[in-house]
């Protein structure tokens, strides 16, 4: 899975341009303010329908434009896809794949996978639950469009059922419809548990591996997904985990109505990350949380990295032990960096006798 070639028109602050990228590692850099990180955006974006840095499509479209265009040539399952996205003001965007409308984003996803790693991703160990369960969400959307239906069906049941809680005591009746809300909350909420469950077992093995290489073998990564403790099988069938969130709901039912908050599901689902045995959030050290944080996150086809100082200080921290590793471990597409320096001609050279 690669992308070739990218169109970009109206994005942010490219007026109209053309690029092509190799097959191995891309190294590109430049001035602040230049667009390395808007390149890295659109890439994203035509992989998933979204942004990594705004909700609003609005602001993807450059000042004094009134549309943008992104078209991005991709190879991936062995065949040729062409992903186009138009934005307008004031209209729905337009996306295609192949020339065929897509539905949502999951469509695009099934073209081009991506990770967007950021400098606020090397803090995912430190922040707190929400950062990570977002983290296996961006992740899961991608590989698995029913994943995304069903994160989209809890979070409209989730809403409801917050705003009956939060309007019972002026409108008692609104109880009533509870308990159909907690039944179908407790259905599609085991999806999502599945789905993580397994997601995590996954990422545990290959993050395992690739933070025990780079770290010359001394340090063993582990990750355990956390979820409702009712919940003793999280691997085991869907129609058992919902029976167990049922349980759940049931025994907070009472505290619910008193706080007013929905206190049961998976919306409160965790990754618990450890180094040689220790819980890495509050006893490893600011070099452990940073190296787990990127292979938490960058065992995928694609990994973008732009510019910033975090980033930089990761680089500075490893330097000639990282790099190399990072290349043989992952198969990075694009790498991005601030300024050309030690880390960009090292990779630089890597590439030339790689060719």
């Amino acid at each position: 899975m690669q992308i070739d070639r990218l169109l970009l028109e109206g994005f942010r602050n490219y007026d109209s341009q053309q690029l092509t990228f190799d097959g191995s590692c891309n190294v590109i850099y430049g001035e602040n303010a230049q667009g390395k990180t808007n390149l890295l955006e659109a890439i994203v974006y035509l992989s998933c329908g979204r942004s990594p840095r705004t909700h609003a499509d609005r602001e993807l479209i450059g000042f004094d434009r009134d549309r943008a265009r992104l078209v991005g040539h991709i190879q991936a399952r062995e065949r040729e896809f062409e992903t186009e996205i138009l934005l307008n003001r004031g209209r729905r965007r337009r996306m295609t794949v192949n020339g065929v409308a897509a539905r949502n984003g999951g469509d695009l996803s099934q073209v081009l996978h991506t990770v967007f790693f950021s400098p606020e991703d090397l803090f995912l160990i430190r922040e707190g639950a929400a950062a990570r369960r977002r983290f296996m969400d961006q992740s899961l959307c991608q590989l698995r469009p029913r994943y995304a239906e069903a994160l989209t069906e809890y979070g409209r049941l989730y809403d409801h059922k917050t705003r009956i809680l939060r309007d019972s005591d002026e409108y008692p009746q609104l109880l009533d419809t509870l308990p159909d809300f907690n039944h179908r909350l407790c259905q599609v909420g085991a999806v999502l548990i599945s789905y993580r469950a397994r997601y995590a077992r996954v990422l545990a093995v290959h993050a395992r591996r690739a933070h025990w290489e780079c770290s010359g073998e001394r340090e063993e990564l582990a990750l355990s997904y956390q979820t409702v403790k009712t919940v003793e099988d999280p691997l085991g069938p869907v129609q058992d985990i919902a029976g167990a969130l049922e349980e759940h709901q049931a025994r907070h039912y009472q505290a619910e109505l008193a706080s007013r908050l929905c206190l049961s599901g998976p919306h409160k689902d965790d990754i618990a990350v450890t180094v040689n045995g220790l819980e890495a959030r509050h006893f490893c050290s600011q070099g452990q949380v940073r190296t787990a944080a990127l292979f938490l996150t960058g065992i995928f086809p694609l990994l973008f990295v732009p510019a910033a100082a975090g980033v930089m200080d990761l680089w500075a921290d490893l330097q000639a032990m990282l790099v190399p590793v990072l290349l043989a471990l992952i198969p990075i597409t694009i790498l991005v960096m601030t300024v050309s320096g030690c880390v960009t001609q090292r990779l630089a050279e890597r590439k030339e006798k790689k060719q």
